[in-house]
């Protein structure tokens, strides 16, 4: 019998919506090179709004974590999203004629405000495995179409969404979600059924939710 993950079961059971995802329109078109410049510049504005409450919830997993060892993984992540991840959002946005007071202007979505809330009472009302659980549809979500895209071959046409490609299909991502499965997998070797459907379900709509955040992107 072969032995599959916690981690791994989770992206079983979301296959579905991770394969619409990673074939919606928008993704593919980033693909190609002709995805409409409005809809990444307003997927690039929302999207810097998800990595505030996405960084407000990994400061809420260093309050929980048992071991000092989590601690400072996670506030590593806490560091890098906040001020290496976030600054290079602002200057690869200039790149797309966005203004950092364009960013600072910018209103949630209900789609993002939907998202990060989800995320934030994850992280107020559960434990740090399972705020783990909520985050890592975007962190290892994103990295798989990183690299699918990258092995489709990246657009000559559009440098700015070959560039935005490479990014996500590189080894320093992947390596981020490889190590927060890794914190999921230990974590969940002890919880009782009833705290795996929990997390199942969590994953799932953290998986939904991501999907639904392309999808507005795409409908504007």
């Amino acid at each position: 019998m072969t032995y599959i993950s916690f981690s791994h079961h989770l992206r079983k059971i979301a296959d579905p919506i991770w394969q619409k995802e990673q074939n919606h329109p928008f993704i593919k078109q980033i693909g190609n090179g002709t995805l409409k410049l409005e809809k990444f510049q307003y997927f690039l504005k929302q999207d810097y709004l998800f990595l505030i409450g996405f960084s407000r919830l990994i400061a809420l997993i260093i309050a929980k974590c048992e071991k000092l060892e989590d601690m400072r993984f996670f506030s590593n992540l806490l560091d890098d999203t906040l001020n290496v991840e976030m600054n290079l959002h602002v200057s690869f946005s200039e790149e797309f004629n966005i203004t950092s007071s364009d960013i600072i202007e910018t209103k949630a979505s209900p789609t993002t405000v939907a998202y990060t809330n989800h995320l934030i009472n994850i992280g107020y009302s559960q434990s740090a495995l399972h705020a783990a659980v909520a985050i890592l549809p975007c962190s290892w979500g994103y990295s798989e179409i990183g690299k699918k895209l990258y092995k489709l071959g990246v657009p000559n046409n559009a440098p700015l969404y070959a560039k935005w490609i490479e990014m996500y299909n590189s080894y320093e991502f992947a390596q981020l979600a490889s190590s927060l499965r890794d914190f999921i997998d230990r974590e969940s070797e002890d919880v009782s059924v009833y705290q795996k459907k929990s997390l199942e379900s969590i994953f799932v709509q953290s998986s939904h939710l991501e999907y639904e955040f392309w999808n507005a992107a795409w409908n504007i």
